[in-house]
């Protein structure tokens, strides 16, 4: 379950691990609160059914409707298994969930809880009391839920994400027009929120320019792909910098790949980040990579060997990577090839779902052994 269904992370992984789930053994179905967005066709196109739960804030009469719906939902289709993937329906669906008596209820912390407002933290700590297990999705996760909210190690299971590396693969350069002209594109594929840093990399790149002459700066650009709240500071801080003249910015868009495949160093400033999809993706795709020492961010990145890792927030430290990299083809290279064969046997979709069955497994086999299910029924999650 989510809020929604549409172009953000946990949304990617909940539908990849939807549609990858062993149909034998797992009968899946979809809750959100918002129906529609690009997901929401690519489950129905897999016949994975899609419920609508019409609730528009925690604190109004809808979440007690939805929740009324959410438990006639799981008994009518007798579901053992509720899965929640984000905030807002680890929030809302837990308690419902476990008020209903489902079985095994689940939930995921797939971010740092200091991103939660104070009430949303507050939810979620008595959530952790309620559920059977919380999934994480990187060791720094686990740390941070252990270290600084108190939950039991026993009750948190790691699944890294997973990533379809027969899409997300190395590929033909091929510059769009936007950035016609460019030897070196340094780029980010991201939401553009406050939490990823993103002031770090435009001040990196101003002082990266600064120290080659007129003629080579015209030939390296900056490329921001993704929409939020960030993109009218980012804009004004490139003008404030003088480089805006140097810098793309680009909506979200589906086409991910295509965007990756023309960068060549791609860089996550993150302050806060758990398992990054854009970072794995790029990565994936032979991008080299720089990236902020945060989170779960050292956990796909080695530093020196499949890219560069610095002090989140240091521009300075950041542009030196961006100088050695620009005057190396042979390192970038390196790093490329390192990143994608790394994606590719630690990080693959096909990992991800086998870890997830076995959670899933574990779990209803632990609390589900006196439900005896009819022959050849799979299990309903």
């Amino acid at each position: 379950m989510a809020r929604e269904l549409g172009q953000g992370g946990s949304e990617r992984q909940l539908a990849e691990i939807a549609k990858a789930l062993d149909g034998s053994r797992f009968s899946v179905h979809v809750g959100c609160f918002r129906p529609g967005g690009f997901r929401s066709a690519e489950l129905s196109s897999k016949g994975i059914p899609i419920a609508h739960f019409p609730v528009y804030s925690l604190r109004s009469f809808s979440a007690v409707r939805g929740a009324w719906q959410l438990g006639k939902y799981i008994r009518r289709h007798g579901i053992l298994l509720v899965h929640t993937f984000d905030t807002p329906m680890n929030c809302f669906a837990v308690p419902a969930a476990r008020a209903f008596r489902t079985p095994v209820v689940v939930s995921s912390q797939r971010a740092s809880r200091r991103l939660s407002s104070r009430p949303e933290q507050f939810v979620l700590r008595v959530t952790d009391h309620l559920v059977d297990a919380v999934v994480v999705n990187c060791e720094a996760i686990r740390r941070h839920m252990i270290e600084d909210e108190g939950v039991e190690e026993q009750r948190l299971h790691t699944c890294y994400n997973g990533l379809d590396t027969g899409l997300f693969r190395r590929g033909s350069k091929q510059l769009p027009p936007a950035l016609a002209g460019a030897s070196i594109v340094i780029g980010v594929v991201c939401a553009l929120r406050p939490e990823k840093g993103l002031p770090t990399l435009v001040e990196a790149f101003a002082k990266t320019l600064s120290s080659y002459p007129a003629d080579r700066r015209s030939r390296i650009r900056l490329a921001i792909i993704g929409s939020g709240p960030m993109l009218g500071p980012l804009q004004q801080r490139s003008v404030e910098l003088g480089v805006r003249e140097y810098c793309h910015f680009e909506p979200s868009t589906a086409d991910v790949t295509s965007w990756l495949r023309a960068i060549d160093i791609f860089v996550l400033p993150s302050l806060s980040e758990a398992l990054s999809n854009s970072l794995m993706e790029a990565m994936a795709c032979g991008c080299a990579v720089v990236a902020s020492a945060v989170g779960g961010n050292p956990e796909l990145v080695s530093d020196r060997a499949t890219g560069f890792l610095f002090q989140a927030g240091n521009a300075s430290e950041l542009a030196e990577c961006l100088k050695r990299l620009i005057a190396d083809e042979d390192l970038r290279a390196r790093f490329g090839a390192e990143s994608s064969d790394r994606v590719r046997q630690h990080f693959s979709l096909e990992t991800s779902v086998r870890r997830m069955q076995d959670i899933y497994d574990e779990l209803l086999e632990r609390k589900v052994r006196t439900i005896e299910l009819p022959r050849n029924q799979g299990k309903e999650v």
